[in-house]
């Protein structure tokens, strides 16, 4: 490990230790809403100068003009003015950092808090609006449930983009869930009054996150040996070494491709782990409890490692890695883009992540093998449903062929330059992105309409769905606990407009 990064896991370390004396010595049963949200902002200011010097001042910067703006501007608009100034100023940052700093380093750089806080800073923007501005009728059901009814105090606001559980690492999590979390209310529910309309508030027992934390270090650990052992030896940039690609044989390439970039994964195991498990260690997380009574720690986890290491569809795939980031995306682009959501959605990815060449080609190729992959889809699977052996044989061949797909989509995106991503496409002739247009030509594509209206009640009908669905699985329902319906049809929202 590279020292930025030993900085980056001793500062997460000493967050881990700071939000288990966080919710021992300052839970909100026993310490006022105000307490909390000043040592919460003092530790993640004191961590970010830690470990990014006199460049955390741009934390500070981004969020003060943002909530400037917010103020000036008003409830109509500052949602765009908000958006371009948060994300333009991130694509500066980054601007200088890759072009000027460091081309082509990995380490621990100030750019990435910013990432997170632009995404903070966006969201919340929208919510306000969503809330402030527009009738709850024009509102689909996810917006309705995260709209923000008033103005953030500055304190609200400085403690929601730099709190000493997200700031190095995230993850995002929405205004209401954080000031909820703070004021204590996560532990809240509600059931109806003897007349069927009354509601009656009480607070249950607070959980402990003990297990949910320990089990999550463990995956940390694992993730970590796993990094620096196996990842080391296993190089992506091997795919484009020119012995290997004169001597090695396809189904060698092919398998190298998968394995390399499986490798590379379990670097972004451990951070996003380590960053829920800080946040749960804090009291932060908790989502209600699953049909067998036990508490759920999952209200702002970043990932599902199973589910991704398990993908059966680009779309699966997408669903479970980053999934923070990928709701961030849906609120703030798919559903509000007027025409072309997949496309606008990819490429606001891209600028998110950064300036390197190599991101764009990731998203654009990504752009593809997502329109592709939901033609064959829509097309193909309903005829290998039945029997189950006919099923079985369907889940293995798209594992394969989505485990390849994904793998040949991201290498650029590790790459990160021009030449040696085309050095590696060349090497496969482009053949997934000569496939993917040729299914895009060849498949017919169901049209749909997105009329906000039609678009709710899609969205409505598929979240019952989803919902029994998860109900008899047991497993990935969004819910706090003191708003359980509307976190579900965020999820159910999400997984509707991607399939869309």
């Amino acid at each position: 490990m590279v020292p930025e990064e030993v900085n980056f896991v001793v500062c997460q370390l000493f967050a881990l230790l700071a939000a288990i004396w966080f919710r021992i010595y300052l839970r909100s049963s026993k310490t006022s809403s105000f307490i909390r949200h000043v040592v919460a902002t003092l530790l993640g200011l004191y961590l970010a100068l830690f470990c990014f010097g006199w460049y955390a001042l741009h934390f500070l910067v981004q969020s003060g003009i943002s909530y400037c703006i917010m103020i000036i501007i008003g409830v109509e608009n500052m949602h765009k003015y908000c958006f371009v100034f948060a994300l333009g100023y991130l694509t500066v940052c980054q601007i200088t950092r890759v072009y000027i700093f460091d081309y082509g380093q990995y380490s621990a750089d100030f750019s990435g808090p910013m990432m997170i806080i632009t995404q903070k800073i966006t969201s919340l923007a929208y919510e306000i609006h969503d809330g402030m501005f527009r009738k709850d009728e024009e509102l689909t059901p996810s917006q309705r449930g995260l709209a923000v009814r008033r103005m953030p105090s500055l304190l609200e606001y400085l403690s929601y983009n730099c709190n000493f559980m997200g700031i190095l690492a995230g993850p995002l999590c929405s205004y209401k869930d954080y000031i909820t979390f703070i004021e204590g209310r996560s532990y809240h529910m509600t059931q109806s009054g003897e007349d069927g309309k009354e509601e009656i508030q009480y607070e249950k027992t607070e959980p402990s996150p003990n297990i949910a934390v320990t089990q999550k270090l463990l995956v940390c650990g694992l993730s970590l040996l796993f990094h620096l052992t196996v990842s080391k030896t296993l190089p992506v940039q091997y795919n484009i070494d020119e012995h290997f690609q004169a001597t090695a044989s396809w189904p060698t390439k092919v398998i190298y491709l998968y394995v390399s970039l499986l490798a590379a994964r379990p670097k972004y195991y451990f951070a996003w782990t380590l960053a829920d498990a800080i946040n749960n260690a804090a009291g932060f997380g908790f989502r209600g409890y699953d049909k067998n009574g036990a508490a759920r720690w999952d209200l702002i986890s970043n990932l599902r490692i199973q589910q991704i290491e398990m993908s059966t569809s680009f779309k699966m795939f997408l669903d479970n890695w980053n999934i923070q980031t990928a709701l961030w995306l849906k609120r703030v682009c798919y559903e509000r883009a007027s025409f072309s959501p997949t496309i606008q959605t990819f490429f606001l990815s891209a600028i998110w992540h950064g300036v390197y060449p190599g991101y764009y080609l990731t998203f654009l190729t990504g752009v593809l093998m997502t329109l592709a992959a939901r033609a064959m889809r829509s097309n193909i699977r309903h005829y290998f449903m039945e029997p189950p052996q006919l099923k079985l044989f369907y889940d293995v061949i798209t594992w394969i062929v989505t485990q390849i797909a994904i793998s040949y989509t991201v290498v650029p995106f590790v790459l990160l330059s021009i030449k040696p991503s085309f050095m590696f496409y060349s090497s496969w002739y482009y053949c997934l992105h000569i496939a993917g247009i040729l299914v895009l030509l060849l498949l017919p594509v169901k049209k749909t309409q997105r009329g906000r209206n039609t678009h709710e009640k899609i969205q409505l009908s598929r979240s019952k769905k989803f919902d029994e669905q998860e109900n008899s699985l047991g497993q990935n329902s969004f819910s706090t606990t003191n708003n359980v319906c509307n976190q579900n049809q965020e999820i159910a929202s999400r997984h509707s407009s991607l399939k869309q």
